[in-house]
């Protein structure tokens, strides 16, 4: 185990870019892409930008973007753009969000009280197998005599 431990220290695998897909130059979609507050990004160190550069601890965590300056984790940390990528964290919850609030609508106009949390699948129904015929088996009585001469 290495002695150091610098704020880069164990990092030689971990912002290196892989050769065919992450090496050369940074695409420019990267600087065009607009940050509103309160969006969730994914934060992705990139190690050929050295400015802004996040903690490794925060590598691969998603937060909340609460400046147009920086991103949020529980600790408020300062991150430049190169560093973060919107998450696709929401993309399931947010149409199940719009589903639910129109099943409540509906049913507050019934009067009833519906249940809004997502259930596990149930068991499978049970069934009868019809037409099968049942055969048995009975194995054959181990002769060592046999077994001795080259089997059966």
């Amino acid at each position: 185990m290495p002695a150091g431990h610098g704020l880069r220290s164990r990092t030689r695998d971990l912002f290196s870019h892989n050769y065919f897909s992450r090496s050369g130059y940074i695409v420019l979609t990267t600087y065009l892409r607009t940050f509103k507050i309160g969006d969730y990004v994914d934060i992705n160190v990139n190690g050929a930008i050295h400015k802004g550069m996040p903690h490794k601890f925060y590598h691969g965590r998603t937060g909340l973007v609460w400046n147009v300056h920086g991103n949020i984790l529980k600790r408020r940390i300062h991150v430049r753009i190169e560093h973060v990528q919107p998450s696709r964290c929401r993309e399931e919850f947010k149409p199940r969000k719009v589903q639910i609030d129109k099943l409540k609508v509906e049913a507050k106009a019934r009067g009833e009280k519906i249940s809004t949390k997502r259930q596990p699948e149930g068991p499978k129904p049970g069934f009868m197998v019809e037409g099968a015929t049942l055969e048995t088996v009975t194995p054959i009585p181990y002769d060592i005599v046999n077994d001795l001469k080259g089997g059966y």
